[in-house]
Parts: C-alpha cells; structure tokens; sequence
C-alpha cells in the first residue's frame, strides 16, 4: 500500500475513534488483542486491526492522561484540614 494511501486510512481510523468513550475504545483493543493472539486471523486483516489496534491505544492513553491532568491531589495544613489543592503526582 503506498504511503499516501495508509495517510488516508490512518486518518479515517482517527476519525472512528476519535469520539469512543474510553471504555468503548479499550473494549475493542481487547476484542483485537484476542483476535490476534487466537491466531486464525489471515495476515491482511491482522495487519488492518492491528492499525486500529495501535490508533485505540494512542486514543486511551490520550484521554487518560487528560483525566489525569484534571485530577488533584489534597493538601492538608498543618492542622490536618484540606488548604487546598495541588497537581497529582503520577508517581
């Protein structure tokens, strides 16, 4: 496939997904995570969902991180009552 053709699939896979919840998009990652690992998948269609497989993930840790970015972390005064709010520290 050329490349200006897989430009065009890329991006209408983006589009598909680009409005899945996260649920929805990680309940079809693992639909094609056992698709694959069963095997019986011919090559061309492992290689398609395989595409999309990779288009799902990047999707996911997207709106993931943008859960994260809007998460806080409470912080306490030294009397032990919340004074506030901070940034969470993913690690």
């Amino acid at each position: 496939m050329s490349e200006p053709s897989k430009a065009v699939i890329g991006a209408d896979i983006a589009a598909q997904i680009s409005g899945l919840s996260f649920e929805d998009a990680l309940k079809q990652l693992e639909k094609i995570v056992d698709d694959l690992e069963r095997g019986d998948v011919p090559l061309e269609e492992s290689i398609r969902i395989y595409e999309r497989g990779e288009a799902l993930k990047k999707h996911c840790d997207a709106l993931l991180k943008s859960a994260e970015d809007k998460v806080e972390k409470i912080r306490l005064g030294r009397d032990g009552q919340p004074a506030g709010t901070e940034p969470l520290d993913p690690e």
